[in-house]
């Protein structure tokens, strides 16, 4: 258990959840590909392209470059994509897809959290139109996501809007911890990949969850907790407690500030640089 309720007299706390790998035992993302070939978003061979990245993200995760690679490749493919189809889409098949491969030990920590008097906190990498419909299935306070650039059309153009992935993620938990009042030196975060170090780094609590190899090394140079999870399990068998409506799942990467936001650009902007001199 992680301690008693919050005295409320103190400053508010949080945990800090990422999702894939951490609190579902897949990529969020890539899950929903055969429901997008069936909607006729993406054909028979981006199915088997992200079939094949979900089958490597599960071996070992995916290092920055590979990371790299699968969010270029991921927003060219969204380029002209209906928003509203993708969230009817999404909506649709929710339940079937990401109810399944929820962790068990996840949703007991989340329940855990939430007795203890703390908000909880998605923050991932893939897109907000995915991330904010699983927060609000797992109850989550808040949801900082990734957000494409949307169109006058409400298509998807192509480009990054805010790109919550490594330092970005460090920054709008930050910018969140301003604004709500937490105090991260009493927070707790949970991931698998190394590329969330910074986050970790920035609460007093870190923990790394089923960690990659790098993670696993770090996690033990710094002496933090590892935790492994592998019990997936449908919430509907679970405590009653997840029976009840979730609460709202709100974007925070939108709520932060335009601080986040920025970090988040000048980094992915820095990033394209680099990579067009190499």
């Amino acid at each position: 258990m992680l301690g008693l309720v919050e005295n409320h007299s103190l400053p508010r706390t949080a945990a800090f959840f990422d999702l894939d790998k951490t609190v579902i035992a897949k990529s969020s993302t890539l899950t929903f590909s055969k429901s997008f070939y069936q909607g006729g978003l993406i054909n028979r061979r981006a199915v088997l392209r992200t079939a094949y990245a979900q089958f490597v993200f599960l071996a070992g995760g995916a290092d920055h470059d590979q990371m790299e690679r699968m969010r270029e490749y991921l927003s060219a493919l969204c380029k002209g994509w209906n928003v509203q189809q993708v969230k009817e889409i999404v909506a649709e098949t929710l339940h079937d897809l990401i109810d399944p491969i929820i962790y068990d030990e996840a949703a007991s920590l989340i329940e855990d959290h939430h007795t203890a008097g703390r908000d909880v906190v998605i923050v991932s990498t893939s897109g907000v139109e995915v991330v904010e419909p699983i927060g609000d299935l797992l109850g989550a306070d808040r949801v900082v996501a990734t957000r494409m650039v949307v169109g006058a059309d409400g298509c998807f153009t192509g480009e990054v809007e805010y790109y919550a992935y490594g330092p970005t993620k460090a920054e709008a938990i930050k910018a969140l911890a301003a604004s709500e009042g937490y105090d991260l030196s009493r927070c707790y975060a949970y991931s698998d990949s190394f590329t969330d170090v910074p986050m970790l780094q920035s609460v007093g609590h870190p923990y790394a969850v089923n960690p990659d190899r790098a993670l696993r090394r770090e996690a033990m140079a710094r002496d933090w907790p590892i935790l492994v999870f592998n019990r997936p399990v449908r919430l509907k068998q679970r405590l009653p407690a997840f029976s009840m409506p979730p609460r709202p799942a709100l974007v925070a990467a939108a709520a932060v500030g335009a601080a986040a936001a920025t970090a988040g650009l000048v980094w992915y902007a820095t990033r394209r640089r680099q990579s067009t001199l190499a």
